[in-house]
């Protein structure tokens, strides 16, 4: 559909991209990664012809349509949200005005005989057949079916645009792109704007949809769940990844080992090169394996190592005062504005709680953080508990920054102790490696400022957080830094997010907000998730899948515990069948064993052949080592299962 050839992109001394092919097919569902800088966007600009590339070809064909969603666009303010959403149709609307216009003539004249007007007629009926066949006559209900599964009401539909914010005029210009069904669909960091409903349900639409995509997006759980394809932009390449994110991460850590052993091969072959040229270069009578050596050198080809990103940084809160036992407690809490935002909110966070405010846009969660900080006046008693200081994220925090001073001095002013030995790993970790660190804060963009907000919070002794979307601006490493000192942090915490992977592991409770009312949810966010839902994919699966694995693992328990329960009746009968489950459980066992055995020589020959550096780039080894490896891993699981299994049918037969 989208044949890229040899592209080479350059705005600088060093190309941005060079000697990149691939091609985008039908039905595609590809995710474009690589670390801030790589050129994500560009590629997306590149393809829907928005950008030109400085050498190489982008071919798409004539009759393919490309949907283009940028993380930025001017939004006009002089329409309804359905007026704006209708433009979508034009193509349609145009077609209509005919059909209006012929039918009008038809029913004026009177010459039902001529061939003027049985030419209209004629007219009149292929563009009717026409309008009917791009689905015309529902195109008013589609429209509020997307704008409705991207978070709107039914009374918004005939609001003006202007009164919206601009992360809900970008679900228009959303909706507007998915109603045009186009052949291509290029998304720039969808998600940021969406509400966890809103990002199911446009998970849902893409992968039902006929289109192919490409999207970008920081989003692991929303990649996951919609891609079946990688795209890495590294060292101003592109590499193919058949597979999707997660499959995609493990390959490419294995990937990325097998390069650094081809290089070291690489280095040592050209030291003993150069080694060998020094000490024969003035003896004639080596002269000649001189300059053999000479132009092997030469014609070397330096073996690239993928960028890697500093993900493993471990960061901690600093020490703090222990607070109270019950940091924030709301009862009978109410806020009203021109509407009812909530009522009768009644909750109780414990000290050392992590809980999570969800729900869409617009419903209180934002709101009643605000209540807690005491910024605006509500109804009902609130208290913060005893000995709290909190600790707040919002997007206003970045306002706040002094912009006199530079990012390395924002974070130095309050580092403390070992931390300041730290700043350039945890600057760079948040994406202001190098230069970065040296700019002014004045100079910084919003998304900048956000992140240098946020690592000013880190490094702060306090032992409430209160955490409103802290993604938002943050790649997958800066939110995996983050996810881990909020797992590592003492104190409470409270987090505004719509990430499902960022909330998952890291919260124990949910607060739904909806309705005008708060309901709590004991559980992590994949199991509120579930019951609102049974259907949530999760990591690969469905979620009833994901907790029918739980259900299976309680039966198998359940089994075991029949099985003692025979073994203690002693009758002839039960001895017999226990003995026969013990011998089938043994060879069960010594078949896995040999399995593994003959994995693990597989993985040592291949092993052998990839530190040949001639077979460093060979991704038919690659992928066969990839696939023994997952194996192996499968197969050591499944023998685990069964020494249990066994083990447990040895205690019954004692």
């Amino acid at each position: 559909m989208i044949s890229v050839e040899n592209l080479k992109v350059e705005f600088g001394v060093k190309p941005l991209f060079s000697d990149v092919s691939f091609v985008v097919n039908d039905r595609d569902r590809i995710a474009l990664v690589g670390k801030n800088g790589a050129g994500k966007s560009t590629m997306l600009k590149m393809l829907c012809g928005l950008e030109h590339p400085t050498a190489g070809q982008i071919s798409v064909p004539t009759d393919t349509t490309i949907g283009y969603l940028p993380q930025v666009m001017v939004l006009q303010d002089n329409t309804t949200v359905r007026e704006e959403a209708q433009k979508a149709f034009a193509d349609i609307q145009k077609i209509a005005a005919r059909i209006e216009r012929m039918e009008k003539q038809l029913n004026e004249r009177t010459d039902y005989e001529s061939e003027e007007y049985m030419a209209l007629v004629e007219k009149f009926s292929s563009e009717h057949e026409r309008y009917q066949m791009l689905g015309a006559e529902g195109y008013e209900a589609e429209i509020e079916r997307t704008l409705m599964g991207l978070g709107f009401e039914r009374s918004d539909l005939d609001r003006p645009t202007r009164e919206f914010s601009g992360g809900w005029r970008m679900r228009i210009e959303l909706a507007k792109i998915l109603l045009r069904r186009p052949d291509v669909l290029l998304l720039d960091e969808p998600t940021n704007h969406l509400d966890i409903n809103s990002i199911q349900w446009l998970e849902q639409f893409l992968t039902q949809s006929s289109s192919a995509v490409v999207l970008v997006s920081h989003d692991r759980a929303f990649i996951n769940n919609v891609t079946n394809r990688t795209l890495e932009i590294s060292c101003g390449k592109v590499v193919d990844y058949r597979v999707k994110y997660n499959e995609y991460v493990t390959l490419r850590k294995e990937r990325r080992e097998q390069q650094m052993r081809a290089y070291e091969n690489q280095q040592k072959e050209i030291s003993e090169m150069k080694a060998f040229i020094e000490r024969f270069r003035y003896q004639a009578t080596k002269a000649v394996q001189v300059q053999q050596k000479v132009k092997q050198l030469e014609k070397i080809v330096p073996i690239e190592i993928d960028e890697v990103d500093n993900s493993a940084l471990h960061l901690k809160f600093p020490p703090c005062l222990r607070s109270g036992d019950y940091p924030v407690i709301c009862d009978e809490v109410k806020k009203v504005y021109d509407h009812v935002v909530f009522d009768h909110v009644n909750l109780t966070i414990k000290r050392g709680e992590k809980v999570a405010f969800v729900g869409k846009n617009g419903e209180g969660k934002s709101t009643l953080v605000k209540c807690i900080m005491g910024e605006i006046p509500f109804e009902g008693n609130l208290k913060v508990g005893h000995n709290v200081q909190i600790g707040y994220f919002a997007q206003n925090q970045a306002q706040l920054l002094d912009e006199s001073l530079t990012v390395f001095q924002t974070i130095d002013y309050v580092a403390k102790g070992e931390v300041r030995l730290k700043i350039n790993d945890i600057l760079g970790a948040f994406m202001f490696g190098g230069e970065a660190s040296d700019k002014r804060v004045k100079v910084l963009s919003g998304g900048e400022r956000s992140r240098l907000a946020m690592i000013r919070l880190l490094l702060e002794p306090v032992n409430l957080l209160i955490l409103d979307e802290p993604t938002n601006h943050l790649d997958m490493a800066s939110k995996d830094v983050l996810k881990e000192a909020i797992k590592a942090f003492d104190g409470t915490a409270i987090i505004v997010s719509h990430d499902r992977e960022f909330l998952d592991g890291l919260v124990d409770k949910i607060y739904e907000f909806g309705g005008g009312m708060v309901r709590e949810h004991l559980g992590g966010i994949y199991e509120f998730l579930q019951s609102k839902n049974p259907q949530i994919s999760v990591k690969g699966d469905t979620i009833d899948a994901y907790f029918e694995k739980g259900m299976k693992a309680k039966e198998s328990t359940k089994a075991t515990a029949i099985q003692s329960e025979m073994a203690r009746g002693g009758s002839y009968a039960i001895h017999k069948e226990l003995q026969k489950q013990l011998k089938k459980a043994e060879r069960a066992v010594e078949e896995s064993e040999k399995k593994i055995g003959k994995f693990e020589q597989r993985l040592k020959e291949l092993d052998a052949l990839l530190c040949d550096p001639k077979n460093a780039a060979d991704m038919t080894l690659v992928t066969e080592y990839t696939d023994t490896k997952k194996g192996m891993d499968e197969e050591v699981e499944r023998w685990e299962a069964l020494s249990e299994k066994l083990e447990q049918l040895q205690t019954n037969q004692s």
